[in-house]
């Protein structure tokens, strides 16, 4: 038995409950979480803007310990420390034959096969394949990358998504050149991430927008140069910060239509737009064929920062190392797992950072 945050049905409160985890068979690998971050994409398979079989364990982005392995697997052993990655490539599909992994067709098939049982005998299904609000999860072994060393054991649970997307919309989609600017839409943990990257590559002005004026201290510490509070004007500001041109790269890390259209108006002409926020697929965005010629900008999304997590989860290490990346200045709160319900609260809110679940 474990304990575990279990979504019962789709927009059903949370619950903290004991559950029957197996030990690891063939090609599996149990862990011991250290901790957990509480990611958006936990809300949006929570109420249904993505899929997700119920009942389920929540949680994607987390590190912990290795406790025990299934047969077949050599690539971990008990006591390695490790990083989840929610979206493992199978290296075998078109994608990844195009060496885009983060594109890979079987990346989430984890997600619908069942990995442990309620107390009365019901199956549960793993959040994203990972299923980190809990004490211990067991994950397919290619869900597992050994941890670098250096890179603090907590810190860890965020470079499992929240960094890897953040440092690959900049590296990666927007690939932000020197002396760039950089307009990032939220400043929730992908956010933040985000504008350390940015930072990283070099970025010249980097402005931070978001709906709540109270996290401006939080973006400045990150990076940005600046911060606008969302509103209606919120391009015309971008503008005027950036020679009355706009932002050579935006990246909005929100999933809402008015912030993608938002973010593409705070561009320059020739700029690059990168999507990272999952919206909903009701929420439509509307562009003029005239401007689109005109503007000749750029407009992408961005999947998993499109990472690959094995190549990049080193490169990360890096600059944690070197101390260019501070995955601990992300978090605003860290809780229990009992504190989760309120975390997602705080995310409908807008409030804070990345909240991290310490175990």
């Amino acid at each position: 038995m474990t304990r575990a945050v279990v979504l019962p049905a789709v927009n059903a409160p949370l619950e903290i409950s004991e559950i029957e985890l197996p030990d690891p068979g063939p090609g599996r690998v149990r862990i011991k979480l250290a901790a957990a971050g509480v990611c958006h994409s936990d809300l949006s398979l929570s109420n249904g803007t993505l899929r997700q079989p119920v009942p389920a364990v929540l949680g994607h982005e987390g590190a912990g310990t290795v406790t025990a392995v299934g047969e077949g697997v050599t690539a971990v052993a008990p006591g390695d420390a490790v990083v989840l990655n929610w979206a493992p490539s199978c290296g075998v599909c078109h994608y990844c034959g195009l060496d885009e992994p983060w594109l890979c067709v079987d990346a989430l098939a984890g997600a619908g096969v069942p990995y442990a049982r309620t107390p009365d005998g019901r199956d549960l299904y793993p959040g994203l394949g990972s299923a980190v609000f809990a004490d211990e999860t067991v994950v397919a072994a290619n869900a597992v990358l050994p941890l670098p060393g250096g890179v603090p054991l907590a810190d860890a649970a965020l470079l499992g998504c929240a960094v890897l997307t953040g440092y690959g919309a900049v590296h990666h989609s927007a690939k932000v050149r020197e002396g760039e600017s950089v307009a990032v839409f939220g400043v929730g943990g992908v956010g933040l991430a985000v504008i350390q990257a940015a930072r990283i590559a070099g970025a010249g002005k980097i402005i931070a927008v978001d709906v709540s004026p109270e996290k401006e201290d939080l973006a400045r510490k990150a990076g940005a140069t600046d911060y606008v509070p969302a509103a209606d004007d919120t391009h015309k500001v971008i503008r005027s910060l950036t020679g009355g041109h706009g932002a050579d790269v935006a990246v909005e890390c929100v999933g809402r239509a008015q912030t993608i259209r938002t973010a593409w108006s705070s561009t320059r002409r020739g700029g690059r737009t990168t999507v990272v926020g999952i919206g909903r697929k009701d929420d439509q965005v509307s562009f003029s064929a005239l401007e689109i010629f005109h503007f000749g900008r750029t407009l992408s999304g961005c999947v998993y920062g499109n990472c690959d997590p094995a190549r990049d989860l080193p490169v990360l290490a890096g600059h944690i190392r070197a101390g260019r990346l501070d995955p601990g200045g992300m978090v605003t709160d860290r809780i229990g797992l009992e504190d989760v319900p309120a975390a997602f609260d705080a995310m409908v809110a807008g409030r804070g950072g990345r909240a991290l679940v310490v175990f």
